[in-house]
């Protein structure tokens, strides 16, 4: 169990309580939990998944493979019926479930993941093949983490994007978004849409509508943890008609169905009221975070985003 803190004499008094009911064993500070490591220093925190990075890697038998510095490669485009089929697609499967969990703390494989755990059903050796360039990866990375910076306002910020008809097979788009506080990433999802979208807007319009989601629940949690956000959460974008669409109330478009009432209503509606910029602002193509989410990105673009969400090595930080 963590129990975070704001006052130590609460803390030791729930302690206390605990050690009434329960047999407990009092551990100190956050080091180790589940995986995950934690650094605390005096004005920031790194998180990572090294060591169950690399028990992965070696788990796998990849330990002296050759470096790489994006997951997948940018012209890879996998198929459900390329390639020779396995006979036993275990391993696959258990490799995806590993790689699934370790994007806890890596927002940057979010969605390679995603693209090959489609395959699953019926394994061929390309999918295998683009697994272990992800591992291969990992490998190059492995104490890559997240940097919190300490004492930040709360005050978030996200990107969304989407890449319009990105699955070869039934054409559907896949949505994504980073969400930033104090320019650290902490939420973020790449997801393969429900329905094949029509344009360019439709498939934007829809990861609008799903960061709008992610905004409310976001803002309740901050709200039970007594930390109310009271500053609007900045919708960033790079698809100007979808921001239009939203921020017009008169608005109506049957192919979307109930995605304007959702966004309209987030988007027009106090305490959770969120601005979208994509109308006025056109964000550059070398600015936008959630194509970190949304697509295979060249390694010095890829570098260049995992800087901007706070994703970085351990040894860069000079204390390793």
């Amino acid at each position: 169990m963590i129990i975070t803190r704001n006052n130590e004499d609460e803390v030791a008094r729930l302690q206390d309580e605990f050690s009434i009911r329960f047999d407990i064993k009092k551990l100190g500070e956050l080091h180790l939990f589940l995986g995950l490591e934690v650094t605390n220093m005096n004005k920031w925190i790194f998180v990572t998944q090294e060591g169950y990075a690399k028990k992965l890697v070696d788990r796998f038998g990849l330990k002296q493979s050759k470096t790489c510095s994006t997951p997948l490669d940018i012209r890879t485009r996998l198929r459900r019926d390329e390639g020779s089929l396995f006979a036993d697609p275990k391993p696959f499967r258990a490799l995806i479930g590993s790689l699934l969990y370790l994007i806890i703390t890596r927002p940057d494989i979010e969605f390679s993941v995603g693209h090959v755990s489609r395959l699953m059903q019926r394994t061929r050796k390309p999918h295998l093949e683009a697994e272990k360039r992800i591992l291969n990866y990992i490998n190059s990375t492995s104490d890559m983490g997240l940097f919190f910076q300490k004492k930040n306002d709360l005050v978030l910020a996200t990107y969304t994007d989407a890449d319009f008809g990105g699955d070869l097979e039934d054409r559907r788009s896949t949505s994504s978004y980073p969400f930033l506080c104090g320019g650290t990433s902490v939420s973020w999802c790449s997801k393969k849409q429900d329905s094949v979208s029509l344009s360019t807007t439709d498939a934007e319009y829809k990861a609008v509508a799903l960061t709008a989601q992610e905004c409310v629940w976001l803002q309740r949690l901050a709200e039970d943890l007594h930390l109310p956000i009271s500053n609007p959460i900045v919708i960033y974008g790079d698809n100007q008609s979808s921001f239009k669409l939203a921020n017009n109330p008169a608005s109506e478009t049957l192919f979307l169905c109930s995605r304007p009432h959702l966004v309209k209503k987030k988007s027009q509606s106090p305490p959770r009221k969120i601005k979208g910029r994509g109308g006025r602002l056109q964000i550059p193509r070398s600015q936008r975070r959630a194509r970190l989410e949304s697509a295979q990105q060249k390694g010095e673009l890829a570098e260049q985003l995992r800087e901007e969400i706070k994703l970085k090595e351990a040894e860069t930080l000079g204390w390793k």
